[in-house]
């Protein structure tokens, strides 16, 4: 009987105790979490070829505004058929042209929302951004709404 009492004992001083594991496991997460965000932060950055400011004195602007993305846009049959709605958001890298480089969806709904917010982008001319009076690369994100009537 006292032996049973024993283990009981020990193991409800075990649950009451801090586990120093959990800490360094805590630890190691956090670096490794950090380590991830570097590491798709400099993917971004080097998957459109150059550097794109995220900020400029000017930033870039659809010309024609955004009836002109709009305009651009078909609905996907798939995506009225499943009755998906919502908004798509998109990472454009525009140059200091103007054009759009690559366009990138950030968060999507699926059902070829995705790909058509995309397309539109890539069909539209932006007025180019500004640094201190000279066009410079802008990556810009943008978000584009689908619904349905």
């Amino acid at each position: 009987m006292k032996q049973k009492f024993h283990s009981c004992l020990s193991l409800k001083q075990n649950l009451n105790a801090k586990p120093k594991r959990c800490k360094v496991k805590q630890k190691y997460m956090t670096k490794i979490l950090f380590l991830c965000i570097f590491l798709i932060s400099i993917s971004v950055n080097y998957s459109a070829g150059e550097e794109y400011l995220a900020f400029a004195d000017k930033m870039p602007e659809v010309v024609g505004g955004m009836q002109e993305i709009y305009k651009n846009i078909k609905y996907p049959e798939a995506a009225v058929q499943a009755g998906a709605q919502g908004k798509v958001y998109c990472l454009i890298f525009i140059d200091e042209n103007g054009n759009v480089n690559e366009v990138k969806a950030i968060k999507g709904i699926g059902f070829g929302c995705d790909e058509a917010a995309q397309e539109a982008f890539k069909k539209v001319k932006f007025t180019p951004g500004s640094l201190k009076g000279n066009n410079v690369k802008v990556k810009l994100a943008m978000a584009i709404e689908f619904k349905l009537n």
